[in-house]
């Protein structure tokens, strides 16, 4: 009979073997008397028998028995095996091609306490695991189309329009500076430039395009899988930390690219838009080149898909390029409409007066890429 000193040292334990996930409680009040229990459990035979922790393969001494937490789960070794925690258990996952078991498993590991680390490394396994980027229609990924509208039926057709939003909001803002123009004649020259640009967009279909996957090569910004590559900010060639995404994938990762930013490398509101204004109160639409600044707003011309970490929201201090304001005799097509669209040729404009590309606070320059 067990005093009740003795009592209070029972210790319950979960126990399970290498190869099979299923757990069994037993109460112990020492690491010899739980390791004989295990074994009898597990029909394992008890010479060479050792147990260990399951988070790490730690071996349990009879020392580091009494520090053990309540219910704390340990693997049963029998002679030769061995147990590397997490690593071991994908292992027996992946060696059947269970998938759907291996996804379990990884949900049931982020329900424990790990390291804030592996519970990083956890997540994204199970995100990449519940992989569906080849599922294309909403019957196919009903998951993926959750919050989304019932008028959108396939992925592709919600990313372009997607893009198409948020190519929409920036030609808001473009409308919007005309508020600053306080001359009658000015602003109605500035409101001949908002209709070319709104009838070039709408020609380029807003260049939803870019997030499109089922787009040609050359016109999307992602693979044929959708997968989209951070260009890295406005003053590095690449992302350094080589970020990616793909919203294809599950609904947790479309949520997560709309943090993703089309950031305009000559910025918008801080050089764009106001040499654009200062145009105006200088030359009629007719001499301005409507294509370069069309090429900055809405184009790859000088818009970079950037990870939220890469967008940096300084000043870029890059300006327009004088030289490319004039109007030329030709509109230079972004590289993705080439082959679908035929050059228009404009009458030869005659050379811009000089006040034309004199803009205030514009004397440090840099030539956007062409």
């Amino acid at each position: 009979q067990h005093t009740t000193t003795d009592t209070k040292n029972i210790k319950i334990f979960e126990i399970r073997g290498v190869s099979d996930s299923r757990k069994y409680g037993v109460a112990a009040r020492s690491l010899k008397e739980l390791t004989r229990k295990a074994c009898q459990y597990l029909r394992v035979p008890v010479s060479g028998a050792q147990l260990c922790l399951s988070s790490d393969g730690t071996l349990v001494t009879e020392e580091g028995f009494g520090s053990l937490p309540e219910h704390c789960e340990l693997v049963l070794l029998s002679q030769g095996q061995s147990w590397k925690g997490v690593v071991s258990e994908l292992e027996r996952l992946l060696s059947t091609d269970l998938r759907l078991q291996l996804v379990e498993a990884v949900r049931s590991l982020l329900s424990d306490p790990p390291s804030p680390q592996r519970h990083k490394l956890l997540r994204d396994m199970l995100r990449n695991l519940d992989d569906t980027s080849e599922k294309e229609t909403r019957d196919q990924d009903l998951q993926w189309f959750t919050g989304v509208d019932s008028r959108f039926k396939t992925k592709s057709s919600y990313m372009r329009f997607n893009c198409e939003a948020r190519i929409r909001s920036y030609m808001k803002e473009v409308s919007e500076a005309s508020r600053s123009i306080e001359q009658a004649k000015i602003r109605a020259e500035f409101e001949k430039t908002l209709q070319t640009l709104c009838h070039m967009l709408k020609e380029d279909q807003y260049n939803g395009a870019y997030f499109d996957r089922t787009e040609e090569e050359q016109s999307r910004l992602c693979t044929a899988e959708g997968w989209f590559t951070c260009q890295g900010s406005f003053d590095e060639a690449l992302c350094q930390s080589l970020h990616s995404i793909n919203p294809y994938s599950s609904r947790e990762s479309r949520v997560l690219f709309s943090t993703w930013n089309l950031d305009h490398r000559i910025e918008k509101k801080r050089s764009i838009l106001p040499t654009l204004v200062h145009c105006h109160k200088k030359c009629s639409t007719s001499g301005i080149s409507v294509d370069y600044f069309y090429r900055l707003l809405f184009t790859r011309h000088n818009l970079k898909l950037v990870h939220i970490a890469c967008h940096k929201k300084g000043a870029h201090n890059l300006q327009c390029d004088p030289g490319k304001i004039p109007k030329k005799t030709i509109r230079h097509l972004s590289p993705e409409k080439c082959s679908t669209r035929n050059s228009k040729v404009t009458a030869q404009n005659p050379q811009a007066p000089r006040s034309l590309v004199e803009v205030p606070s514009m004397e440090k320059r840099m030539r956007p890429p062409s």
